[in-house]
């Protein structure tokens, strides 16, 4: 069983986001909160910098990125708080939340996106995906936050990556009563949700075969694995 306190889930026992939204110096966040918080930021600074630089253009792709980031910070809180409340097994625990492989997952994920943006896309035919977006000198300041919203989605997908992976090996691994089962289920169709989300992200990268192949193949693999641990979740009989 996961370790809580009166005062909420031990540290080790939360995604790598929770711990920081927790561990804020004299604040105390719901989760509602922070990612009300996540998503004013983001978007008053969008709406700024789009106004200043006059790149109104880039408001709906960066729109659809920091709602489907948001998105993403829902659903990873809801997922987390209700395996916690079930009574699973220490070691899918350990692997869920106390790895932080959904970490390192966000950051390759991130610096492949990273190397195509600034190193394969200015190489291919046409125009470089920046360049279309913000001309042939970005502003260094709206590339910091299109790199900050990139990493708060790729992280996401790490965890939805590594959420999926290790509701398979649970779902092979282990039997569960009928109550826990079905909570199970919810918490890997959660994670389908997450996935099925981010096809918002599509209608803006047509232009960009490589980018859009890689997201839609993510979307397909991570609600395929997900939704075979929820049809496998095994029941205890007898």
């Amino acid at each position: 069983m996961t370790a809580t306190t009166d005062e909420g889930p031990q540290y080790g026992e939360t995604w790598v986001y929770e711990s920081i939204v927790g561990a804020l110096p004299g604040a105390s966040l719901s989760g509602t909160a922070a990612v009300a918080l996540q998503i004013a930021i983001f978007q008053a600074s969008l709406f700024v910098l789009a106004w200043v630089y006059d790149l109104w253009a880039v408001v709906p792709a960066g729109t659809a990125a920091i709602g489907v980031a948001a998105v993403g910070s829902v659903l990873m809180l809801r997922f987390s708080a209700a395996t916690r409340r079930l009574d699973l097994p220490t070691s899918y625990h350990r692997f869920l939340f106390s790895s932080g492989i959904e970490v390192v997952l966000g950051v390759l994920a991130f610096v492949a996106l990273v190397t195509h943006l600034f190193v394969f896309a200015p190489r291919s035919p046409g125009e470089a995906l920046l360049t279309t977006l913000f001309g042939p000198e970005p502003p260094v300041i709206v590339v910091y936050l299109m790199l900050l919203v990139l990493w708060d989605l790729c992280y996401r997908i790490g965890t939805s990556w590594w959420a999926a992976v290790v509701a398979a090996w649970r779902s092979y691994r282990y039997t569960f009563d009928p109550e826990t089962a079905a909570a199970l289920k919810r918490t890997d169709a959660t994670n389908v949700a997450f996935g099925l989300v981010q096809v918002a992200l599509l209608p803006f990268l047509t232009s960009e075969p490589v980018l859009f192949a890689a997201v839609a193949g993510h979307v397909v693999a991570v609600t395929s694995v997900s939704t075979v641990a929820l049809v496998t979740v095994r029941t205890e009989t007898g």
